[in-house]
């Protein structure tokens, strides 16, 4: 099952630079309820994003693919270069963490799309992909107890 997980403000943003507008520890910790111990995708960008954060710490995932067209050297995770072939042979569930590019690339082979919405407009200049949510059910949806303008919606692609 391929899972794309992110959380964006009204107008779709995700991200300004290498990081991410907004600061809702409720989020952070439901992204991680999801994705911890799980195997993930994520471009080069992101890879090395986290790597700022995480430092000489793991990562807090378990197999880690990163999405790249160049040949990197990554500590602890495998390179993908070819993510069409990737997605479309991969078994299992997988967690889609970013970046857009990647959300882009990956969201033909989405199962389950994670998103956080959030009612506010936030600065930036990186958006998540033209989502055709007709193509998707909402399977489960809650508002945030803690913020009013977070909710946490999880749409399942139609078959």
């Amino acid at each position: 099952m391929i899972n794309l997980i992110f959380a964006c403000d009204k107008n779709f943003l995700i991200g300004d630079q290498d990081r991410i507008p907004w600061h809702y520890k409720e989020d952070l910790l439901y992204y991680k309820s999801k994705t911890n111990g799980k195997p993930v995708l994520m471009g080069d960008k992101t890879y090395f994003s986290l790597k700022k954060y995480y430092k000489d710490k793991p990562f807090p995932y378990g197999k880690v693919y990163v999405a790249s067209l160049d040949n990197l050297e990554l500590d602890n995770a495998t390179l993908v270069s070819d993510i069409d072939s990737f997605l479309s042979q991969y078994e299992g569930e997988l967690w889609v963490v970013g970046g857009a590019m990647i959300y882009k690339l990956s969201l033909k082979y989405a199962d389950r799309l994670y998103i956080t919405h959030i009612d506010k407009e936030y600065s930036g200049n990186i958006y998540a992909p033209k989502i055709d949510f007709s193509l998707f059910d909402v399977i489960e949806k809650r508002q945030s107890l803690e913020f009013e303008e977070l909710t946490y919606t999880v749409y399942e692609r139609r078959r």
